[in-house]
């Protein structure tokens, strides 16, 4: 017989929690499927905008209670000793994915939410419904399927999109500190091949994750050695690291990181959260646009249950737009930002320009970070 919901979300992150919590509000059925038990942490660079807070709120899911770090202030530096400190024009806190998912997780149960710890192996449409098998064997039928399963998997696979056909140069890996650092800064520290950010979390707890390229990650043999003969160049780096104790037995390691946009609807599926794009971390807004495209999606569906949106056609073409129009320059910024810092001599020159006009730095913060979000209530 198999299971039914109304909506079925595959992967519980922070897209896929923020929208359950939002389709449960408004008194939709949703079903969420998540491979892993919580709390478990994940690469992440743990600093998210304040610019989401408030919605977070109304969905009453209220993530000031679990005493996050406030962070105001954004110091960026350079191998050769070049560095620039700036006012973050919203701000935003320090929270680990360990504490958030599992507190938006533990608000969805509470509320009656439904989660299934199994991986997905196959999806179609039949009709107007979805079928999507487990790994179980059990099967679950839905009117709307929403892909929240992150920043690659084997459902990419199964759907033929194209970023999965394209080689990635980058990984990033993440560990957690203890050790002295200002707790109302987040750092972007450059280096040969990639950039790393530090920040608090909660707890007082450093969150170190980095950006490398492949290429120069893979002459080293370790990732101590890599960081001692590269990272390490960075000398305001280098203090972090060796005024730091791990706090991770081995720090979390992924690869193949597709960056900029990809389809938002792809086989009818609506795709939030990194599995519809991922903006380079150096942005550091990868976690609001998660919960911001998780928010359009619940609203877009919402209205859809409603009969203010008509045909499933009409749905994907306003969430398609939606998400464009929010989030499409914002990854073209990060791109362009990145392949810029990644060079030693252009880096040094784009801080030297900002050093010297001082009023750019924030206007590239606008460009990758929105306005407050606000809840239509209609």
């Amino acid at each position: 017989m198999g299971i039914h919901t109304d909506i079925l979300i595959i992967g519980g992150g922070l897209a896929g929690l923020t929208a359950a919590l939002h389709l449960q509000r408004e008194g939709l059925e949703v079903l969420l499927i998540e491979k892993n038990e919580y709390p478990h942490h994940k690469v992440c660079g743990e600093y998210l905008s304040n610019e989401v807070i408030p919605y977070l709120q109304w969905l009453d899911s209220d993530i000031l209670t679990l005493a996050p770090v406030s962070i105001n202030q954004l110091l960026f530096t350079t191998v050769n000793g070049y560095s620039i400190k700036t006012d973050l024009p919203l701000g935003g806190i320090g929270i680990s994915r360990h504490s958030l998912d599992n507190f938006l997780y533990r608000q969805f149960i509470a509320k009656g939410g439904t989660v299934i710890h199994d991986a997905v192996l196959n999806i179609k449409m039949e009709g107007e419904s979805f079928v999507t098998q487990l790994s179980s064997d059990d099967t679950v039928l839905s009117k709307h399927v929403v892909g929240a399963y992150g920043k690659r998997s084997g459902i990419d696979l199964k759907l033929k999109r194209e970023f999965m056909q394209v080689r990635s140069p980058f990984l990033a890996v993440k560990a957690h500190y203890n050790g002295k650092f200002d707790s109302n800064l987040v750092a972007l520290h450059n280096f040969s091949g990639g950039y790393c950010g530090v920040s608090k979390v909660e707890k007082e707890k450093i969150n170190i994750c980095y950006l490398a390229d492949y290429q120069t990650f893979s002459k080293y043999k370790s990732i101590p050695a890599y960081q001692e003969n590269v990272l390490y160049k960075n000398k305001e780096l280098k203090k972090v690291f060796e005024n730091s104790q791990p706090l991770f037995e081995q720090p979390l390691v992924i690869s193949q990181l597709s960056f900029g946009a990809k389809e938002g609807v792809v086989d009818h599926i609506l795709m939030i959260g990194d599995t519809a794009g991922l903006i380079h971390p150096l942005c550091g807004n990868g976690m609001a646009m998660a919960i911001h495209g998780a928010k359009i999606c619940a609203e877009l569906l919402q209205q859809f249950s409603v009969g203010k949106i008509r045909t499933r056609t009409e749905l994907e073409q306003k969430y398609s737009s939606a998400w464009n129009y929010h989030f499409k320059n914002r990854l073209k910024t990060g791109t362009i930002l990145s392949a810029l810092l990644r060079k030693k001599s252009l880096s040094d020159l784009v801080l030297k320009t900002l050093i010297h006009i001082p009023g750019i730095l924030p206007a590239i913060i606008k460009r990758t970070h929105g306005k407050t979000l606000t809840v239509n209530t209609e």
